[in-house]
């Protein structure tokens, strides 16, 4: 017996987006046996027929970045399995692909980036709250932060002594016993309320439709309304998917309500927000942010949360890591069968 004859295709258009994710699906799939592995040259923009020679003899496919044309699928006379980049197909090709009997894979659209946002969260949190970004910039330009004594050399409670670097208008310190409070209990959040509970912060989350177990596997209580949420929040995080059930359901008034202080984080889209009064908050220094998410993206090089003290900022790029590339191709090989031989 011998194993299916397997294709990779991708566009370098994937890989602009996801440049370790092909290759290392290539080596997973190589490990089983025979592949070929075909990436176009920049530029190219043929259809899959037009691209794949002997296209009759393929049953394991994988397509990324390369368009699929009605008359392209029935070149794929013998094809068992299939993932193509952008569904839904063309209508004759779904239909093509039904009475051959082809199962399509479907990657996932979140699972593989869930830890490396959730890491990212984390690490800006904790920036945040020790200000490493701030100083890390400050020491660079001037020796004034290394100046820990009051300016009359008095010591005052509360203010600033020998090597104290917080800012304490806002959450600062350690993450070990704040109160975070998170809304979402998907991959993302789920994992970020679990990393803070091991760090030991008292946390508890609020989710409409996530499944009670989310909360206990991740250590996070279970709080049922959002406007009691955020009422204690030194920390707070929302972590929902940007969609027309989760548009700024973090509303005005639950933004007002956050005490002051409060650390806001923001890692999956700033559109769950209403960010004119997120905006207003931190800008007035009542509350400090953490963001890799904005309203508007790029951030234009006046915006006023550029550079300020009580914002942390990265350029939305929390997901994208060499590991969940890795994960995303780990995943769409599960689907498919590796022992399918003749």
């Amino acid at each position: 017996m011998t194993m299916p004859a397997s294709l990779i295709v991708v566009n370098p258009r994937f890989d602009a987006v996801w440049p370790f994710a092909a290759d290392h699906l290539h080596r997973l799939w190589a490990a089983q046996g025979p592949v070929t592995f075909l990436r176009l040259p920049p530029g190219d923009l043929r259809p899959l027929g037009e691209a794949v020679a002997e296209a009759e003899r393929i049953e394991r496919l994988v397509v990324l970045g390369v368009p699929l044309t009605d008359r392209c699928a029935r070149r794929f006379t013998h094809l068992r399995e299939a993932a193509f980049e952008h569904t839904p197909l063309p209508r004759v090709a779904r239909e093509y692909f039904e009475e051959l009997g082809v199962k399509i894979r479907r990657q996932p659209t979140e699972g593989y980036w869930a830890q490396s946002v959730a890491e990212c969260a984390l690490a800006l949190t904790l920036g945040s709250l020790r200000r490493i970004p701030q100083l890390h910039r400050q020491i660079i330009l001037s020796p004034e932060p290394w100046t820990y004594n009051p300016p009359d050399g008095v010591g005052k409670p509360g203010q600033r002594g020998q090597q104290f670097g917080d800012d304490t208008r806002f959450a600062s310190g350690t993450l070990a016993g704040k109160r975070v409070r998170i809304v979402g209990m998907g991959n993302i959040g789920s994992h970020y309320a679990s990393f803070c509970r091991a760090i030991g912060a008292d946390v508890a989350a609020w989710d409409p439709v996530a499944p009670e177990p989310c909360f206990h596997r991740s250590g996070a209580k279970q709080q049922y309304r959002l406007e009691t949420l955020v009422r204690d929040a030194e920390v707070f995080a929302p972590m929902l998917p940007l969609m027309k059930e989760t548009q700024e359901i973090v509303a005005r008034e639950h933004i007002n309500a956050l005490p002051a202080g409060c650390l806001v984080v923001l890692v999956t889209r700033a559109g769950i927000v209403d960010m004119e009064a997120l905006r207003r908050r931190v800008l007035a220094d009542e509350l400090s942010l953490a963001a890799d998410v904005f309203d508007v993206e790029p951030l234009a090089m006046d915006d006023p949360l550029l550079g300020r003290h009580n914002v942390v900022h990265t350029p939305h790029l929390a997901g994208r890591t060499k590991e969940a590339n890795f994960a995303w191709a780990q995943k769409l090989v599960e689907q498919f069968d590796p022992a399918a031989v003749k």
